[in-house]
């Protein structure tokens, strides 16, 4: 197997034990001590972040900081982090954050309703609205988003395109700061394909988001609860994780020919964000797998427990997001 990080890279990430235990020359990353700083487990992500991603081999980029309450962020990872690539659904969040701004300005509701009709339904794509076979028919735009981010459909991206065209969308995410955050447009102006980012800005997207700059209060506390629903993305960071843990992580996965991205933001059980990261991967073997098997998805999910673990005892900083009470139902 060939390793892609050398020494100069993993001392990059953090302190030359980071490098030790990357290279073999120490012990394994995750039998390191509980961290009692922001700075301690920023090594720790660093650690981990070093050992997987040179296990699942291929091409990483990507951004992970740790909440400092001294000062700014740590940064625990920075590893290509400027890059211009496909963020694929990953660019999903952004396009919520397009279509909730409108909402914030008072343009659009979540309870109107868009049409689903049989031509905008993506055949065979992710998602739910490609199973039920009942069209023409219409949904609110708040169920629309929930499908988006939830369960990632397809064909939800073409319904918040019909309220938020591509121009427009990219416009408001250029005003919001994020200039290389920007979907594709195609011919018809309605549709467009998710198109790029950095990890850097999607990490920082994410970081306005929690801060509560990027939109309103309740915009906010929408987006965040779906993106921590206990249906979102369980394949990768949150696998390895009991449902509790589950519910203090909000994320976003995107996965396309080879490439399989994930950010999101971990909090701490008192519902502050104390950890942010935005991993993006391409080109390891088994392209045609989309499942929980595909090593760089096996790669998050080890990342993942030992991501939380580094943060777990540690405050987060800035506004505090508690996730809703997950109530199962039996039905009735």
């Amino acid at each position: 197997m060939t390793i892609r990080v050398n020494r100069r890279t993993a001392l990059g990430f953090g302190t030359v034990a980071t490098a030790g235990a990357v290279l073999g020359t120490a012990g394994p990353a995750s039998a390191a001590a509980t961290a009692t700083t922001p700075r301690q487990a920023a090594d720790q992500v660093a650690a981990a972040y070093a050992q997987e991603t040179a296990l699942a081999g291929g091409s990483w980029r990507a951004y992970v900081s740790v909440a400092d309450p001294a000062g700014p962020p740590q940064v625990a990872v920075a590893d290509e982090s400027n890059v211009v690539l496909q963020a694929y659904s990953v660019n999903k969040v952004a396009v919520a954050t397009a279509v909730l701004d409108k909402v914030d300005r008072g343009l659009l509701t979540l309870s109107q309703r868009v049409d689903v009709t049989a031509s905008i339904v993506v055949p065979g794509g992710d998602g739910i609205f490609s199973l039920d076979g009942a069209y023409p028919s219409s949904v609110t735009l708040g169920h629309a988003l929930a499908a988006l981010l939830t369960v990632s459909d397809d064909t939800a991206v073409r319904l918040c395109g019909l309220v938020c065209p591509a121009a427009e969308l990219n416009q408001i995410l250029v005003a919001k700061g994020f200039p290389n955050t920007q979907v594709e447009p195609v011919a018809n102006p309605n549709r467009f394909y998710l198109g790029t980012s950095t990890p850097r800005e999607t990490h920082d997207l994410l970081r306005a988001l929690v801060a509560g700059t990027l939109l309103s209060p309740a915009s906010t506390s929408f987006l965040l609860n779906l993106l921590r629903s206990p249906i979102a993305f369980t394949d990768g960071i949150r696998r390895e994780m009991s449902s509790a843990e589950r519910a203090r992580i909000g994320t976003k996965a995107g996965w396309f020919g080879s490439a399989r991205q994930e950010a999101g933001v971990m909090f701490d059980a008192a519902g502050a964000p104390v950890l942010t990261y935005a991993l993006f991967a391409d080109g390891q073997a088994r392209a045609d797998d989309f499942g929980a098997t595909h090593p760089a998805v096996q790669a998050r999910a080890r990342m993942g427990r030992r991501f939380l673990t580094a943060v777990d005892g540690l405050a987060g900083t800035g506004r505090t997001h508690r996730a809703p009470a997950h109530r199962p139902s039996n039905g009735g």
